[in-house]
């Protein structure tokens, strides 16, 4: 008979996990609670269980309804974990960390897809550019495939919808904010070996081209507008903010996930999901202690 092993090193065969699953709906508030954390303690391997459970339990919204929760948990746990291991090792990955970002709303997402999508508008860019390219003409490269060939778009319609934050829905929808197209960006430039860098303004976010004696910044919501420092200066004027270094020099993979983090929090809050607004603020707590 098959074995399923909890956290605490106890053994659990499938017949006791499903006796425990139609315990969910008990009148008893302490024996449902019990139950929960003991699937719970069974970690990831509870999850294709508790799916195929659920099916079992047309019949009875009850017990469906508390196997989403318990899925919802852990899919979070696991999420909590992999974020905090990406922030250990630095965010070294960008693509990672957005596609740990897309796990929330979409948890059988697969970063092989999403890294498959980079890989064919890199092709495109590639053939067309050359080393001795000049910046300015390299941008217009990367701005006709993206916005023309590939119809990606400022998503200013729907600024705040959630699915803005989700970079494997703004692959796929073509549409996006600030951030997320200019990790559309990043992500292209880290494959082209273009020194090209997110920048942490307030209440918009940038990129950097930091090529010396050519540097300028690009605003991806405007489909790759090029502007230069005295733009920020009167920026920050008219925001009535005083200007920091961390304005106009790159930030981090960690820094740029905290920021798709921030706005998806908000999206989720403006939207009235308060369960999806307190998983991703958790997500923020655990990279704020990291």
């Amino acid at each position: 008979m098959l074995l399923l092993t909890c956290k605490t090193n106890n053994f659990m065969n499938i017949r006791d996990f499903k006796a425990m699953v139609s315990l969910l709906d008990d009148s008893d508030g302490e024996v449902v609670g019990m139950v929960r954390d003991k699937i719970k303690g069974l970690g990831q391997e509870a999850i294709p269980l508790l799916e195929q459970e659920w099916d079992h339990y047309e019949e009875n919204p009850v017990i469906q309804s508390k196997i989403e929760f318990l899925l919802q948990d852990l899919q979070t746990d696991s999420l909590l974990l992999d974020m905090k291991e990406w922030t250990a090792h630095g965010g070294e990955d960008l693509l990672r960390g957005l596609w740990l970002v897309s796990r929330l709303a979409y948890p059988e997402n697969r970063i092989e897809k999403m890294r498959a999508e980079i890989n064919k508008i890199y092709m495109d860019i590639w053939v067309l550019t050359h080393k001795d390219m000049h910046p300015a003409d390299m941008l217009s490269v990367m701005n006709n495939v993206i916005f023309e060939r590939m119809g990606f778009e400022p998503n200013v319609k729907s600024f705040h919808s959630p699915q803005n934050s989700l970079f494997n829905q703004v692959l796929e929808a073509k549409r996006g904010n600030p951030v997320t197209l200019s990790c559309l960006y990043i992500l292209l430039a880290q494959k082209l070996d273009i020194p090209l860098y997110g920048v942490n303004l307030p209440n918009l976010f940038v990129m950097l081209f930091d090529i010396p004696g050519h540097a300028f910044y690009v605003n991806a919501f405007n489909k790759g507008q090029v502007f230069y420092r005295k733009d920020i200066d009167d920026y920050l004027k008219h925001m009535n903010l005083e200007p920091r270094k961390e304005y106009y020099q790159p930030c981090s993979h960690i820094e740029i996930v905290m920021r798709v983090l921030t706005n998806l929090a908000f999206a989720y809050q403006k939207s009235g999901d308060r369960e999806r607004e307190d998983q991703v603020n958790r997500i923020l707590s655990v990279i704020h202690k990291s």
